[in-house]
């Protein structure tokens, strides 16, 4: 009896959820023909992801996401570069993928910024370049990025891109760390039984006043 009783208050809330879930695509549409952009982020959302009784569309999600990028939505020209890199909803094009990501870390994107380090960093359909990694890690760890925050440490201690910068590159590591990055936290334990003390000492007392200089303005 209490197995059927639990199993029937499940299933009611499991119902009252998908029904609170529902999206009103009709709706949606309207609002976004009419200007709303929050509207349309919620039609590509919804169909990229196929949530709230929507049937999962790549191709459609991406008319929704250029519908905002072409209108100057950093967050929307990100999502799209992603689909052309990884081929959802278009065919596989990286070029269009660092072209929409260009765009978007012009407007100081984070995770544009990131993309088009990885981009240089592996060689995804340009040349290697370390020094552009570089250059697009640094700009989107300044903004938090965690995983680039990570890249930039580890090319600043190794030396990619730049002159070897061990204290620097420790900082940003550790400021990774700091941020939960699992990676960054590897590999700290490991630069602890290499480096000297004073050095550790050093980028500790830098990251601290980062991190502090930047929950300050946040």
């Amino acid at each position: 009896m209490i197995k059927r009783i639990l199993a029937a208050l499940v299933a009611s809330l499991c119902i009252g959820a998908q029904a609170q879930d529902a999206i009103d695509i009709d709706d949606l549409k309207l609002r976004s023909e009419a200007g709303d952009k929050a509207a349309t982020r919620a039609l590509a959302e919804a169909y990229y992801s196929g949530r709230g009784g929507v049937e999962q569309s790549y191709q459609t999600a991406a008319l929704w996401y250029r519908r905002l990028a072409t209108q100057g939505d950093a967050r929307a020209q990100t999502s799209l570069g992603l689909m052309y890199a990884r081929g959802l909803g278009f065919e596989k094009n990286l070029a269009e993928a660092r072209r929409w990501w260009s765009l978007a870390a012009a407007q100081n994107d984070p995770g544009a910024q990131h993309n088009l380090g990885i981009v240089y960093l592996e060689g995804q359909g340009v040349a290697p370049d370390a020094a552009q990694a570089l250059h697009w890690f640094r700009r989107a760890a300044a903004r938090g990025h965690v995983q680039s925050q990570r890249n930039l440490g580890l090319m600043l201690y190794d030396g990619e891109g730049t002159a070897p910068d061990r204290v620097g590159g420790i900082m940003w590591i550790m400021i990774a760390a700091e941020n939960g990055e699992e990676v960054a936290e590897q590999t700290l334990k490991t630069l602890a039984e290499r480096v000297p003390a004073a050095q550790m000492s050093e980028a500790r007392t830098r990251a601290k006043e980062w991190l502090e200089k930047n929950a300050a303005t946040r």
